[in-house]
C-alpha cells in the first residue's frame, strides 16, 4: 500500500468509508503528520516580517493544516463511533498519542501565538471584518487553553495530560459499550413478554435469532432484552412482571461499573487529570477553565439558570410521584406505598394511558420511517427554502442502512449534503444520537474550479430497526430525537460564513449549539407538521385529531420530573468540576446532589455516572448545563413563532427566513447573544420553557 493508494489519504468530495480498513490508519496518520509537520514549520518560518502578515499569510494556512487533520483523523474517529471493532480500536489506540501530540505542537507554537497577537494588535487589524476578528481572537484563547504559555515542567506535565486525558476517554467510551452489548436476559416463558407490544415481541426475537435461536417468533420465543434502549425502554414501561424490570434497571444503572469495564477509576482520574490541566492554567477548576470559552458569563448564571428552574420542577414533581402511588393503589398494586424506580416506567406508561386514553405505542404505527423523514423535509423547505433529495448509491458509506442526501436551494443550486445512520445496531455503534462534521463549507478550501466548498453532515440515531420487510416504526421519542439532530445539522449545512474557522457549528459557544437542535423538536407539536410527518403503516391515515389532542395535553406530562432529571445532570457536571474538596467520592456527590434534586432518590448501588459519556468521554465536561441553557434560547425562539403566527404559512416564512439568516447562518461569526438579539429582537427569557412544560404557574 502506497500512500496514493491509502483511502484515508485520498481527498475527494467525500471520505471513501466503504475502502477504509483498520490497516490503513497507522500508515495513513504517519505520512499526514509528517506533511503537515513540514508545513507547520514552513509557516513558522514565514512569520518573522509585520509586513507580510495578514489573514491570507497566517489564518489560511493554519486552517488548512487542521482541516488535513480533522479530514483524515476525523474519518477515523466517525467509524470508531458507527462501526467499532477490536482492530480498529487498536489501530486508533496505537495512533492517537502522535496525533495529540501533534494537536499539542500547533496549539503551543510560540511563533504562530506571537504572530496572531502581532496581528491582533497591528495595523491589519482594521482591515479584518468582525468574524475574521472573532476568529483571530478565538485562536488566541483556544492557545492560552492549551499551555501556549508554559514552560519547562508545567508544559511537559501539561502535555502528559492531555495525552492520558485523551487515551481514557476513549476508554471509558468504548467500556460503555462493552457493557452494554454484554448484557442480555433471554426470555422463553411467554409469561414473561406478557403485555409487551407485538412490535418489541418481534425485535427481541429478532435479536435472539440473530445472536443464535434461529427459530425464535415473536409469538413463541425466545426473546432477548438488551440494555440497548429500544430494547430496555419499551420493556420498562410495558412489562408487568416487577422482578424482570428490577433485574434490567440495577443492570441499566450499573453498566460500566465494575469487571473488565469499570470506569470508576477512569472517573477519579480524569476528574483528578481536569482539576490538575486547570490549575497549570492559571484557573481555580475546571469548572472555571470550561465557562470561559461558553455563552454563560460565569458559573453562578449557570447554577443560577438550574436552581432557578429546580425551584420551578420539585412542586410538579412531587406531584407526579403521588399521582403514581395514588394511580397503583387505586389498582390493588402491591408496590403502591413503595414505589421503586423500576416501578416508575411502568406505572408513567399507565398513567399516562389513562389519563390521556393513549400509549406511545399506540402511536408508532403512525410514524412510519420514511414518512417520518420526507415530513421533515418538507417543514426544512417550508421555514427555510432549501429542497432535500435522496442520493443514495453517489457517495461511499460504512453501512447498508447508511442514507446520503444532496440539499439545493430555490434556485436548484447545492447548499450542502449528509449522510443519516438511523438504526440501533448495539454490536458496533455506541449509544445515543448526534451530529457531527463530515465536511465544512471554506471559501479558501474550495476544491480547483469552485469558489466554494460545501459542508457535509453526519446525523447519527439509533432508532428501533424495521422487522422484515416493513418500514421501521418510530416511537414518538425517536420522531423527537430525529428533529433534534437534524436542527444540528441545518446549523452545519446552511451556515453563510465562508471561513472555516466559524461556519456551522465552530467556534460556536458550547451552551449555544443546543439552540437549533432543541428548537426542531417543537414542530413535532404542531398539528400541521404532524399531518406531514404520519401516515398509519396500514390505512395511510394521519395521525387523528383525538390523538393529536391527547399527544398535546400529554406534552406537559410528567414535565416535573423530566426537568429534574436533567438539572440532576448539570449540577452534579457542575459540581464534579468545581474543584471543592468534599471528601466524598464522584458517586456521593451524585447522591448529594440528588437529595436536594429529585423526589425518588437514586439506589445505593446507582453507578450512572459511569455510563455518563457526555461528561466523560464527549465535550460536555462542566457544560452539560448547556442543554437546559440552550433549551431557553430554542423554546424563545420557538415562541417568535407563536407570537407571530403559528399555521399561517406565510408568515412562518417571513420568521424562518430570519431565523435561517441569523442562528443558522452566522455560525460561530458572531457572539451567540449578539445572534440570538439579531433574531428575537431582545435578549431570551425562561417563560416560554416554563409555558411549554406547564410550570410556569410553579415557578
Amino acid at each position: 500500500m502506497t500512500n496514493e493508494s491509502n483511502p484515508l489519504l485520498i481527498r475527494g468530495e467525500l471520505p471513501l468509508f466503504d475502502a477504509i480498513s483498520p490497516d490503513h490508519v497507522g500508515p495513513a496518520m504517519e505520512a499526514l503528520l509528517a506533511t503537515q509537520l513540514a508545513a507547520l514549520e514552513d509557516l513558522e518560518a514565514s512569520l518573522g516580517a509585520d509586513e507580510a502578515l495578514s489573514w491570507e499569510t497566517l489564518v489560511e494556512p493554519l486552517e488548512r493544516i487542521g482541516d488535513a487533520l480533522s479530514a483524515t483523523w476525523g474519518s477515523v474517529g466517525h467509524l470508531m463511533g458507527v462501526k467499532n471493532g477490536e482492530e480498529l480500536r487498536a489501530a486508533f489506540e496505537a495512533t492517537q498519542p502522535e496525533v495529540v501530540t501533534f494537536g499539542l505542537r500547533v496549539a503551543q507554537s510560540r511563533p504562530i501565538f506571537e504572530a496572531l497577537a502581532r496581528l491582533a494588535a497591528g495595523r491589519h487589524w482594521e482591515a479584518l471584518d468582525a468574524a475574521q476578528q472573532r476568529i483571530v481572537s478565538s485562536l488566541l484563547r483556544d492557545a492560552r487553553h492549551s499551555g501556549v504559555g508554559l514552560d519547562g515542567p508545567d508544559r511537559e506535565r501539561f502535555n502528559e495530560i492531555a495525552g492520558e486525558l485523551a487515551e481514557v476517554s476513549v476508554q471509558f467510551s468504548n467500556n460503555v459499550l462493552d457493557a452494554t452489548r454484554a448484557y442480555a436476559l433471554t426470555l422463553e416463558d411467554p409469561a414473561d413478554v406478557e403485555g409487551l407490544p407485538e412490535s418489541w415481541r418481534a425485535g427481541a426475537a429478532q435479536a435472539a435469532a440473530e445472536a443464535g435461536a434461529e427459530s425464535a417468533t415473536a409469538e413463541r420465543g425466545p426473546w432477548r432484552v438488551t440494555l440497548d434502549l429500544p430494547s430496555y425502554q419499551p420493556f420498562m414501561e410495558h412489562s408487568p412482571q416487577r422482578t424482570l424490570r428490577e433485574k434490567l434497571y440495577r443492570a441499566y444503572v450499573t453498566r460500566a461499573s465494575d469487571g473488565e469495564h469499570d470506569n470508576g477509576p477512569l472517573i477519579t482520574r480524569i476528574l483528578q487529570l481536569r482539576a490538575e490541566q486547570a490549575r497549570l492554567l492559571g484557573f481555580a477548576s475546571y469548572a472555571e477553565l470550561s465557562i470561559d470559552v461558553k455563552m454563560a458569563p460565569d458559573i453562578d448564571r449557570a447554577l443560577g439558570l438550574l436552581y432557578e428552574l429546580r425551584t420551578a420542577s420539585l412542586e410538579a414533581a412531587r406531584a407526579d410521584l403521588e399521582d403514581l402511588r395514588v394511580f397503583a393503589d387505586e389498582r390493588n398494586a402491591a408496590e403502591a406505598n413503595d414505589i421503586a424506580l423500576w416501578d416508575v416506567p411502568f406505572w408513567s406508561e399507565r398513567l399516562r394511558e389513562h389519563r390521556y386514553a393513549y400509549s406511545e405505542e399506540e402511536l408508532r404505527p403512525y410514524f412510519p420511517f420514511p414518512v417520518v423523514l420526507d415530513g421533515l423535509f418538507a417543514l426544512a423547505e417550508r421555514l427555510f427554502g432549501v429542497h432535500i433529495a435522496p442520493a443514495d448509491g453517489e457517495a461511499p458509506i460504512w453501512h447498508e442502512d447508511v442514507r446520503f442526501f444532496r440539499v439545493t436551494d430555490t434556485a436548484d443550486e447545492p447548499v450542502a449534503a449528509f449522510y443519516l445512520d438511523p438504526y440501533t445496531r448495539p454490536a458496533e455503534k455506541r449509544g445515543g444520537a448526534w451530529m457531527d462534521e463530515c465536511v465544512g463549507r471554506s471559501r479558501s478550501l474550495a476544491p480547483a474550479g469552485q469558489s466554494l466548498r460545501l459542508p457535509v453532515a453526519h446525523l447519527v440515531c439509533n432508532q428501533t430497526r424495521p422487522i422484515g420487510d416493513a418500514p421501521a416504526l418510530m416511537s414518538f421519542n425517536e420522531v423527537l430525537t430525529l428533529f433534534h439532530e437534524f436542527g444540528h445539522g441545518l446549523q452545519h449545512m446552511l451556515t453563510r460564513v465562508d471561513y472555516g474557522l466559524a461556519a456551522g457549528i465552530r467556534n460556536i459557544e458550547w451552551d449555544a449549539v443546543e439552540l437549533p437542535s432543541q428548537f426542531m423538536e417543537n414542530w413535532c407539536y404542531e398539528r400541521d407538521v404532524l399531518t406531514t410527518i404520519s401516515a398509519h403503516v396500514e390505512t395511510g391515515q394521519p395521525l387523528p385529531d383525538p390523538l393529536y389532542e391527547k399527544l398535546t395535553r400529554a406534552r406537559t406530562y410528567r414535565a416535573g420530573s423530566d426537568m429534574l432529571r436533567q438539572i440532576l445532570f448539570g449540577l452534579t457536571d457542575l459540581m464534579l468540576h468545581d474543584g471543592s474538596d468534599r471528601g466524598e467520592s464522584p458517586h456521593q456527590t451524585q447522591r448529594s446532589v440528588a437529595e436536594e434534586t429529585l423526589v425518588l432518590q437514586p439506589l445505593a448501588e446507582d453507578r450512572m455516572l459511569c455510563s455518563f459519556g457526555h461528561i466523560f468521554a464527549g465535550g460536555y465536561a462542566a457544560g452539560y448545563y448547556s442543554y437546559k441553557w440552550a433549551e431557553v434560547l430554542s423554546a424563545d425562539a420557538f415562541a417568535a413563532f407563536e407570537e407571530e403566527g403559528l399555521g399561517d404559512q406565510a408568515k412562518e416564512r417571513e420568521v424562518g427566513a430570519r431565523y435561517r439568516d441569523t442562528v443558522l447562518a452566522l455560525g460561530g461569526s458572531r457572539d451567540p447573544m449578539d445572534v440570538y438579539v439579531a433574531f428575537r429582537g431582545r435578549e431570551p427569557s425562561t417563560d416560554a420553557l416554563l409555558r411549554h412544560a406547564g410550570l410556569q404557574s410553579l415557578s
